[in-house]
């Protein structure tokens, strides 16, 4: 290695260590932190990003990487690819002016204290200042970062999914709208499941023991991470051999627990599975937003709701609720856990429905970007999409725009990924059964087979690849609805016993 490429990996691994501090920080705020806190814990979290974007932004890094764009032979052939993703942060990043970037991070730390008091108050009108400031503060970036042939919006899609566009997503969501509406109708002409029982009584500590016990399965390893209780359920992966998920529980809905905690440990497996080479820099950590959903929705979806896992693990549920469910035969429990029943939450969505709550923010995003609408009725707005897509509307803000913490900590144009995820998942899923029968596996408990799968084709990667090549890799085509469709198609004709 040269004495260059041993300086910008120096360099890389004191940002990470910066970041990883923030991050720390995140996760004492939204677990732990006293609630009067907030304000003096902004300025912790102010100080140390400006360390950070210090160090992104330096006259030293600007060196470098001058030297390597001359010089390519300066780096090892995994050094050039760290330049690639450094080189294209670097170049978003040195737009922004430092004091900006700070005063932008305290924002966001005192926002995420303000939008939990407002979901306590179920008033949006609290978090609303809080979010035209935080716009304001986006549409200032987009002008420092935009190229003439993206629109407002592309250019915060792109932040979280290299590449995409309004253009892609709007018929690929058309798509989606029309896929659902017909599912739909097909199962009001079938047999209801009956899931009374699925509101039973569970205990908080029962729930945990479950949750616990079911990740381990998957692969999640306790030695490399930890699970505790948020508002709102979130992974945060500090480093491959540090990453965390919450959850939340309910006693009447053990479900939302299960598949909540299920989801975010597919998050936190991807980060766990990085190749070790990668770790302190910025190759450490998933390839997208999309490719990261992907498998976390891997978990939730393919998994976590497949028939066959159910046949080994519903034996092991019924023993850790003792009998609460003694009555409940598998084929019941099956059909009643995949019950479609349009919610005001999009956590606790069923996977048919899920996409349109994804459709009614990616909507209300586009329109403040590219159609620069008003934020005084934008809970109204939210209220009215419900109402059209899904057929409820909510009777409060913390069921409706108040339920997700993504715009409070900045994250707008991220929520697509979800939509996206649910895509590569089921893409990956017919490319793995294309190599092994994966519903045999899954009925004899042989996760390994399915977590090694994902290791070879995703995980280990890291961010070294872009999410297409990812995909184009793994699959071999670019992204097709047309497996998501299917599979659903497949799930709910048997769940509802449709001719």
């Amino acid at each position: 290695m040269t004495k260059e490429e041993e300086e910008f990996r120096q360099l890389l691994k004191e940002i990470s260590i910066l970041d990883e501090l923030e991050q720390l920080l995140d996760w004492d705020s939204q677990t732990h932190n006293p609630e009067a806190a907030a304000e003096m814990r902004s300025d912790v979290v102010a100080y140390i990003s400006k360390l950070s974007v210090d160090r992104q932004t330096s006259d030293k890094m600007a060196e470098l990487l001058n030297k390597f764009s001359k010089n390519p032979d300066l780096l090892s052939e995994d050094g050039k690819k760290i330049y690639r993703r450094v080189n294209r942060e670097f170049n978003i990043q040195r737009k922004i002016p430092n004091d900006d970037a700070a005063e932008y991070s305290k924002l966001l730390s005192k926002a995420q204290a303000v939008w939990v008091k407002a979901r306590r108050a179920k008033d949006f009108n609290i978090f609303k200042p809080y979010l035209k400031q935080i716009i304001d503060f986006n549409k200032k970036f987009i002008g420092l970062w935009k190229t003439t042939e993206q629109t407002n919006y592309d250019v915060l899609l792109n932040h979280f999914e290299p590449g995409m566009t309004v253009a892609k997503l709007d018929p690929i969501f058309a798509t989606l709208k029309q896929a659902i509406k017909t599912l739909m109708n097909k199962l009001k002409t079938g047999i209801e499941p009956n899931d009374q029982f699925m509101h039973r009584y569970v205990s908080k500590v029962t729930q945990e023991k479950i949750s616990r016990d079911f990740i381990t399965r998957l692969s999640f390893n306790y030695e490399q991470g930890d699970l505790d209780i948020s508002e709102h359920p979130f992974t945060l992966g500090l480093n491959r051999n540090d990453a965390r998920i919450t959850t939340r529980y309910d006693v009447h809905d053990f479900q939302m627990s299960l598949l909540g905690t299920i989801h975010e440990a597919g998050h936190a497996i991807y980060e766990q599975n990085v190749d070790p080479k990668w770790a302190r820099t910025t190759l450490s950590g998933g390839t997208s937003m999309g490719i990261h959903e992907s498998q976390s929705l891997f978990n939730e979806i393919m998994i976590g709701r497949n028939y066959y896992y159910w046949i080994k693990e519903y034996p092991r549920l019924r023993e850790l609720t003792g009998e609460t469910f003694s009555d409940i035969d598998f084929e019941t429990f099956y059909r009643g856990f995949n019950t479609v029943h349009p919610s005001l939450i999009r956590t606790e969505a069923d996977p048919i429905t899920y996409i349109l709550h994804i459709i009614v923010r990616y909507e209300i995003e586009k329109a403040i970007f590219n159609d620069d609408i008003s934020l005084d009725n934008l809970n109204q707005i939210w209220n009215e999409k419900y109402e059209e897509y899904l057929g409820i509307c909510p009777q409060n803000d913390t069921e409706g725009i108040l339920q997700d913490i993504h715009w409070a900590g900045g994250d707008i144009g991220y929520f697509p990924s979800y939509a996206l995820g649910h895509l590569y998942a089921a893409q990956f899923l017919h490319a793995m059964k294309q190599d092994f029968d994966v519903d045999k596996a899954l009925a004899e408990g042989n996760i390994n087979l399915i977590t090694d799968w994902r290791k070879d084709n995703i995980f280990q990667y890291g961010c070294s690849k872009d999410p297409n090549e990812i995909l184009m890799d793994a699959t071999g085509e670019e992204l097709n609805p047309d497996y998501w469709i299917q599979h659903q198609n497949e799930v709910y004709k048997y769940v509802y016993q449709l001719n």
